[in-house]
């Protein structure tokens, strides 16, 4: 199957193709800002890089979220128009999801920050058992991760600094969300149990004109 992804949920825009488990392309620009002038261009890059045209993509995936609130938004959008207008299906990959490695065994959490200054420091964090997710994304304070660690041992993955200070005995594989593991779940992923739905873990800080429904 030939999968697109895009990853603009963080501080960066990406785009990874696969075909059947092999990258054909994966591009991947820093950024805090600005991802929607850049994603067009980056996607055309990514096609003309590994020889294919968005017509003949047969699924569209985006990461979406936990993130930033814009880019999170600006990644979910844009994957639904690219599928709107191939007539393929879309497929949504949690932040988290994106960034646990392939082929994990047993009990994992993975972890990302979501507020980083004290005293209200918080994790994003999300639990697997043998790769498939047990529960969705949740934003859960400092303490609480350590807690939940402490009653129920699982492999950590992600950023967790501030963590390892008062566990610091705990070890923690860096991880981080990519549009080449999207596309590679993209492949995999039922797409009406995986809507491209953007997942904030938490109310978001900005909100809508008008009152608009965030999702």
């Amino acid at each position: 199957m030939l999968t697109l992804a895009l990853h603009t949920a963080m501080a960066g825009c990406d785009v990874a193709i696969q075909r059947d488990g092999t990258v054909l392309a994966n591009l991947s620009e820093a950024m805090r800002k600005g991802q929607d002038a850049r994603l067009p261009g980056l996607v055309a890059l990514a096609c003309e890089q590994a020889g294919v045209t968005l017509e003949e993509v047969e699924r569209f995936g985006v990461v979406t979220g936990p993130g930033s609130f814009t880019g999170v938004r600006v990644g979910v959008a844009f994957a639904r128009g690219l599928a709107l207008a191939t007539g393929v299906p879309c497929v949504g990959v949690s932040s988290l999801e994106a960034a646990l490695p392939d082929g994990q065994q047993g009990s994992a959490i993975v972890l990302l920050p979501a507020q980083k200054r004290p005293p209200d420091i918080t994790y994003w964090a999300q639990t697997f058992r043998s790769g498939a997710a047990t529960a969705p994304p949740e934003e859960m304070p400092l303490q609480a991760v350590a807690d939940l660690l402490n009653a129920h041992p699982h492999m950590v993955f992600g950023n967790a600094t501030a963590l390892q200070e008062i566990l610091p005995d705990l070890s923690v594989r860096v991880a981080q969300p990519s549009a080449a593991r999207a596309a590679a779940l993209t492949a995999v992923f039922d797409p009406a149990s995986h809507p491209p739905r953007p997942s904030y873990a938490r109310a978001p800080d900005a909100a809508l004109p008008g009152g608009k429904s965030l999702a």
